[in-house]
Parts: structure tokens; sequence; C-alpha cells
């Protein structure tokens, strides 16, 4: 009997020590779980409603509630300008409807620089600051960059003419001149969207000057002829005064001018003799 009691003791004491060792194994795995998901909690972001492209959308398109969905956007990511309300993208005290100025994607945040105020015209003035003036120019493939323009592209403008007034009246060649600096583009043909694909070989290109910058362009375009250069987006440095002609593209003004020095002073004087009147040398003084 004792021998049967001792081994349904044994029995008992090895249960509870497997009963224990499995609690202890359920309690680590609920911790384990338990600690994951607090992590994961503390790395959720806090966002807030944002409104962005349903689909694609182009230059001068009307936007529309169907063109617009919300989303749930990183807080601390969100764009400077986008609409964050319906109520605010469209205005329900005016039935007019605000036009894409900028082309998007799918997905792409609807941002207050993109679109005009409701019902606002879409055209140049629009993109024109306070003092400025929309001049164009006329270009070709070789002067206008070989169409890889685009509106919101700064470009620097040089004249080629004659200019023969102040020079050496022997120096009838031409010359070429940085007339404007940094000039921003805000046409290409008669298109302001800067959603162009391809490049395309323009014939006039539109930019944003000042008024007294608008009689200089327009005096170098009846006299000359107008060039471009690209400026990268990246590039804050702004071109100097830049004049080349033929004489120092060539530098032949260097060369006659070490010709000159190099050349040996000669003097001499005339005498007579009998009826002819020759010249002999002598030595130069100062």
């Amino acid at each position: 009997m004792r021998m049967v009691f001792g081994l349904v003791l044994l029995v008992g004491i090895a249960l509870a020590g497997g009963a224990v060792f499995l609690a202890k194994d359920r309690i680590a795995q609920y911790q384990n779980a338990n600690a994951q998901a607090q992590a994961a909690l503390a790395k959720v972001v806090p966002t807030k409603t944002v409104y962005v492209a349903q689909g694609p959308l182009k230059y001068g398109q009307k936007l529309t509630v169907e063109d617009v969905r919300a989303v749930d956007w990183p807080e601390n990511a969100i764009p400077e300008g986008s609409f964050m309300e319906m109520e605010t993208l469209f205005p329900e005290t005016t039935d007019e409807l605000r036009v894409v100025l900028r082309a998007m994607e799918k997905d792409e945040a609807i941002m207050a620089i993109k679109v005009t105020e409701p019902g606002e015209d879409t055209g140049l003035t629009s993109r024109l600051a306070r003092g400025m003036r929309a001049f164009t120019i006329s270009v070709d493939v070789s002067s206008g960059v070989s169409g890889f323009l685009r509106p919101g592209d700064r470009v620097d403008v040089y004249w080629t003419g004659r200019a023969g007034i102040g020079r050496d009246i022997n120096n009838n060649g031409e010359v070429t001149k940085l007339i404007e600096a940094g000039v921003k583009l805000i046409a290409i043909d008669q298109s302001a969207g800067g959603n162009l694909n391809e490049a395309t070989i323009a014939r006039t290109v539109t930019v944003a000057v000042s008024p007294q910058q608008v009689a200089g362009l327009a005096q170098a375009q009846s006299t000359g002829k107008l060039s471009l250069a690209l400026v990268g987006a990246e590039d804050d440095t702004m071109a100097s005064a830049i004049e080349v002609d033929q004489r120092s593209l060539l530098g032949i003004a260097e060369k006659e001018a070490i010709a000159e020095v190099e050349q040996e002073k000669v003097c001499t004087i005339r005498t007579r003799r009998g009826a002819e009147v020759v010249e002999l040398p002598i030595p130069c003084t100062n």
C-alpha cells in the first residue's frame, strides 16, 4: 500500500512539474508577443487626411470631385500647400472649378501651387510676378537648345550681330555678347505647361523679364540673332559679362600685338643725291 501511495505521489509531482514548465513557456511566449506588439505600436506614425489625384491630371484640365481621393498621409511628411479638407479644395460658396497648372500623376498630392483658385484664368498672366512682363523670342533648332527647353527652365541669352559703333572701323566681323543671364522661361510656343514628354523643336519661347529688359531684348532681336544657353536646375551661379568677336576668337589681336613688339624699330633720314632723294638708315635715338 505504501508503495502504491509513493508511486502516486511521484506521478503527481511529475505532472505538477510538467504543468509548471508548460505554464512558464506559455507565459514567456505571451510576454514576447506582447513586447513585439508594443514595439510595432511605437512605430505607428500619426497621419492626416490629404487629397491626391485619382488618376493622371493634365495641364489645363478642370479639377472635379471625381478626380481626387482622400488618403492617410504621414503627418510629418505632408507637402506644403496640400489640401486636407474637401471644403477647402472645392468651396461650397462657388460653382467655379480649379484648373490644373502642372501635370500630376496618380496618387500625387494636390497642392495649391499646382492648381488655380476656383474660376481663375490659367493664362500667362497668372505666371508673371509683380512688375514683370512676358516677351517672346524667336528660336530654331540651334538657338533653342535642340528643343530641350521646358517652361520653368532658366536660360542665358546671347546676342550675335555687327557692332560697328565705337569700334575699329577695320573690324567688321560679328560680335557675340551675353545680354541677359538666368532668364526664366514661362512658355514654349503656345504651351505654358511643363508636361512635354519629348524634345520638341520650338519656334518661339516666352520669358518673364522687366520692362527695361524687354526694351533691350527687342532691340537685340531686331539688330541681330538671339541664342539661348540652358542653365542647370541646381546651378545658382550668375554668368558675368561675356563678349567674343572674330579677332579675339582667333587670337588675331594678340598675335598682332606680339608682332608689333617684336618688330625692330628702324630710323632713316632723307638726303638728295643730285636729282634723286634717297633714305639712309641711322641709329634711333629716344
